[in-house]
């Protein structure tokens, strides 16, 4: 395991640790003879669902009492519809976990009518991040970023509406003065990369790593920024990223519009957002505490590591402590603020359902 990464998550395990022992002084509480049921609300087969049965096979040994741990499946509304049956029809009584993903504490998506839980109230036990994304643009086309006068450099983007990953370019061109233009409609991230070595567009964001270096090695393509993730309370680039740096240090102070910052608070949260893992409110204190500190436990098992990173090179456990941040300031967001980023992507000539 690369020596930098092992550092992040002892240290992120470390702080954990430290802070559910200081937190909570009760009796340890024993899970032995009982089977806890993990709820995932997608469908066997995607990240969410290939993150929580790792998750599942290593929790259970580290929880006292060593319980058996069962996934279960329960897709609908992407991913609404679980964590409704968990704060209507379960008990906070820890025998039932969520595994969940970005999209369920996504402010535009659980405002709707139909959701009926506050992720705000759950209690995180913690996550599993990527490590960041990358803006990977082509040596030849770099200049071209800061000149005006030259031809745009071309942004290529999967699907009509950029991913999350992805806006980072429309940011640039709005703050940054970036000489860039769009081309999107490409159908995944191998299209989009295959795009970028046949010379069809000239730079895409990724946080895949077997592509990243991939593309490195051709000796042809540049990191331009990253987006870095959360830790400790703060944003921080990859050591495996070289110099690159993190995209809201580029960012700082360039944005004067209140709601501008708050669009942007908004997009670096949920950007860094991924999986995570918690317990429904109400959940007893004890319980909680002894999640937190079976999950730091996890974080630093080879085992679990080593089997991550087979799904994801850049596998990467989350503290309880920064998923509740970027949880807490995903729920700060003002409802214009889809608004004001629709309308930024229009001037940049894309628009919602296109």
């Amino acid at each position: 395991m690369d020596r930098a990464v092992l550092r992040r998550i002892l240290g992120a395990a470390a702080c954990a640790l430290l802070l559910a022992g200081t937190a909570h002084a009760e009796e340890p509480v024993s899970f032995k003879d009982k089977t806890i049921t993990m709820i995932i609300g997608y469908a066997p087969g995607g990240g969410t669902d290939a993150s929580g049965r790792v998750v599942a096979n290593f929790l259970g040994k580290h929880l006292l009492g060593q319980p058996t741990i069962i996934v279960r499946n329960m897709p609908g509304a992407d991913g609404m519809t679980s964590l409704n049956y968990m704060v209507q029809q379960t008990k906070p009584d820890g025998l039932t976990v969520a595994m969940g993903s970005s999209t369920q504490v996504d402010p535009i998506n659980y405002r709707k009518a139909q959701v009926q839980y506050d992720p705000a109230k759950f209690f995180y036990v913690g996550g599993v991040g990527r490590g960041g994304n990358v803006v990977m643009i082509s040596k030849a086309a770099e200049k071209r970023l800061t000149d005006k006068n030259a031809t745009p450099v071309v942004m290529g983007s999967i699907g009509g509406w950029p991913r999350s990953s992805m806006q980072v370019t429309a940011w640039g061109i709005a703050f940054l003065g970036w000489n860039a233009r769009w081309v999107v409609g490409y159908p995944g991230t191998n299209d989009v990369i295959i795009a970028l070595e046949q010379g069809e567009i000239d730079m895409t964001a990724t946080g895949n790593m077997f592509q990243i270096k991939k593309l490195i090695d051709s000796g042809k393509f540049d990191i331009l920024n990253q987006s870095g993730s959360l830790e400790n309370g703060r944003f921080v680039g990859r050591p495996d990223f070289g110099k690159a740096r993190v995209f809201s240090d580029q960012m700082d102070g360039r944005i004067a519009d209140p709601m501008g910052q708050k669009a942007f608070k908004y997009w670096i949260n949920v950007n860094a957002m991924d999986k995570w893992l918690g317990l429904v409110p109400g959940t007893p204190a004890p319980v909680v505490a002894a999640y937190r500190e079976a999950y730091a436990k996890t974080a630093t098992d080879p085992e679990f590591v080593e089997l991550g990173q087979r799904i994801s090179e850049d596998f990467t456990p989350m503290s309880y402590h920064d998923v509740e941040q970027l949880v807490s300031n995903l729920a700060d967001t003002p409802p214009d603020v889809m608004d004001y980023l629709t309308a930024m992507l229009a001037k940049q000539g894309l628009k919602v359902g296109d």
